[in-house]
């Protein structure tokens, strides 16, 4: 995955309003109608949703993290240089996981799901939470926190309530486990890359919420694959595809997303 390219059109919104969400009833509306209208449907959600639930952005788990470089702690070259230091950092961001419930936004999109014909989640967040709402066509673009796979035989375990102990990161190949999600630098996992990619050109409706649209390839889902979709965006801030939406929602998920399940139901 990659940083996006800077958008000219992309703001940053600090305003009351943003920061509290008053969406006009149009605006709701208009994205309750387009989804009512839709044969497929593609959500993609980002940390933001992650955050609603109590869980902190990518930064890192406790002050400790946000002195160490991204490079270090999410990165194939971080992982061989320390790859004690590596599974630290993951085994506390997988504690934090499994402390975290899902919000109300997660369980409406999972509403959302039973409501339409073809609804497709994908998601850049490794922490399940759109599988324990209820959740089943999401597809995890970065990958997930629930295992571990072997640098060397990708032999796979699945990770206990307390991780992966550090005595237990070399394998017996000669390899070691490292996390099963996607690392700064590398290629997202190609089943799931294929599926959310014909999910987006499908579909007649996107919905982009919590995600600052930053990192690529994923990103490219929003705007990369089909012009004539009804782009909508449910954010408290602006980010790069805020001004190519035609429904913004300046809100948080978890107040936006039960009421649309609601009028869906």
């Amino acid at each position: 995955m990659r940083p996006a390219p800077k958008s000219r059109r992309a703001t940053t919104c600090r305003s009351a309003s943003c920061t509290t969400g008053s969406p006009s009833r149009r605006d709701v509306e208009a994205l309750i109608d387009a989804l009512r209208g839709a044969a497929s449907v593609l959500v993609l959600s980002g940390s933001g949703m992650s955050a609603e639930s109590g869980l902190p952005t990518f930064r890192g788990v406790g002050g400790l993290w946000r002195e160490r470089r991204v490079e270090e702690l999410a990165s194939a070259e971080g992982f061989a240089a320390n790859p004690q230091l590596v599974w630290t950092w993951y085994n506390e961001r997988l504690a934090a996981h499994r402390r975290a419930q899902p919000n109300a936004g997660h369980h409406a999109l999972a509403r959302l799901e039973q409501a339409l014909p073809d609804f497709t989640l994908a998601t850049q967040n490794v922490d399940s939470l759109h599988l324990r709402a209820g959740s089943r066509n999401v597809v995890e673009l970065h990958g997930d926190l629930r295992g571990a796979r072997c640098t060397r035989c990708d032999a796979r375990r699945s990770l206990a309530e307390r991780g992966l102990p550090l005595g237990e990161i070399e394998h017996e190949c000669g390899g070691r486990f490292r996390p099963n999600v996607v690392w700064f630098g590398e290629s997202l996992p190609i089943h799931a890359w294929r599926t959310a990619e014909a999910a987006a050109r499908r579909a007649d409706v996107i919905l982009v919420v919590g995600t600052s649209a930053v990192v690529y390839p994923a990103a490219a889902l929003a705007t990369g694959y089909n012009k004539n979709a009804f782009l909508a965006e449910i954010n408290p801030e602006a980010t790069t595809i805020s001004g190519a939406a035609r429904c913004v929602l300046r809100m948080p998920a978890a107040r936006a997303l039960p009421a649309i399940a609601d009028a869906l139901a």
